[in-house]
């Protein structure tokens, strides 16, 4: 299993074809953004994945089979949004576009701020990478554009795509980040309800314009989040404080409000996961993820589902040309 390089490169223009029957392997992590100060610019990867097994086939068009999250309800056509991002991926490098057999084995949850939409377009582009491979080459830089066009920012895809801790910004020739790695005392706890919040839905209720002030504020966390995560966690409590977005989305999930609010009282470092309704407990020891997770389960009004995750240090990860017989039994982890 090879992890990604990162190293900018251009496509070259590819007329070969995938063979029939070549297939891979993907899997990719959960992801939690923003991190309280971080707004659109901090992502953490972690440790709960979604499989995709892709195999090339003569007819065209795209069958879909999902399992575990989604399964019933997400598209299982040219529709789905892995084979989107699959077809991105071939466009991308010239390479004329394949009928696809895909199998979905899905873990990360929907619409709960764990960046299931991003995961499913990098395991897309991962799988495209792979299926060329030897073909054309997909570069790392390349899939993060796309990714990002796609995702619409990379807060997510970026650590989805790397893995550890990424900050990612935009410039005048597209998306660009840098990876760190995390303290190892950090110990990430998300609790995710079972109730779902949409992304535009979040997003549309923060203001065009903040107060000066404001963005003072969470100039100075985020620098101290960066500092916390990768040499202080101790310091993670004021870090995490956030005045650009998590208060202007409270009303559309006031029991993560309210929880996040009482978790922070008890100095713990919460925080909304990537646009809710998840909460996210950032940990200087694993000891505080029970001290959390019991405050919770007293607490909530709801269930609250709790992960103790670990960061996932290698981002997507690709294993080309299994063999042709069969596609790969997939063994997820047990969380």
């Amino acid at each position: 299993m090879s992890n990604l390089d990162a190293a900018p490169e251009r496509p070259h223009r590819a007329a070969s074809a995938v063979p029939t029957g070549r297939a891979v392997r993907v899997r990719v992590p959960a992801t939690t953004a923003n991190l309280g100060p971080g707004f659109d610019t901090l992502g953490l990867a972690l440790s709960l994945y979604d499989d995709i097994e892709v195999r090339v086939r003569a007819e065209p068009g795209a069958t879909v089979v999902v399992h575990g999250v989604g399964e019933g309800e997400v598209a299982t056509d040219d529709e789905n949004l892995v084979v989107r991002a699959i077809r991105r991926g071939f466009e991308a490098v010239g390479v004329p576009q394949p009928g696809l057999d895909l199998v979905a084995t899905n873990t990360i949850p929907h619409g709960r701020g764990l960046g299931s939409s991003a995961a499913a377009i990098v395991a897309g582009l991962m799988a495209a990478r792979g299926l060329v491979a030897g073909i054309a080459d997909l570069s790392a830089s390349i899939m993060l554009g796309i990714a990002t066009d796609m995702e619409g920012h990379p807060d997510n895809v970026a650590p989805a795509l790397f893995g550890g801790l990424t900050i990612a910004w935009m410039t005048d020739e597209g998306p660009a980040y840098k990876r760190l790695l995390v303290h190892r005392g950090v110990s990430p706890v998300v609790f995710v309800p079972a109730s779902t919040l949409s992304t535009k839905l979040a997003r549309s209720l923060q203001p065009a314009q903040v107060p000066h002030e404001d963005a003072t504020f969470n100039v100075s966390r985020s620098a101290l989040l960066v500092a916390a995560l990768i040499q202080s966690p101790e310091l993670l409590l004021a870090a995490t404080e956030d005045r650009l977005h998590q208060s202007y989305r409270a009303s559309a999930m006031p029991e993560t409000d309210s929880l996040i609010r009482l978790l922070r009282s008890e100095a713990l470092a919460a925080v909304v996961s990537g646009a809710g309704p998840s909460l996210l407990v950032l940990g200087s020891d694993p000891a505080q993820r029970l001290t959390a997770a019991a405050l919770v389960e007293q607490h909530a009004d709801s269930v609250w589902t709790p992960l103790m995750l670990a960061v996932d240090l290698g981002g997507a990860t690709v294993v080309p040309h299994p063999p042709q017989s069969e596609l790969p039994q997939v063994v997820l982890p047990q969380h």
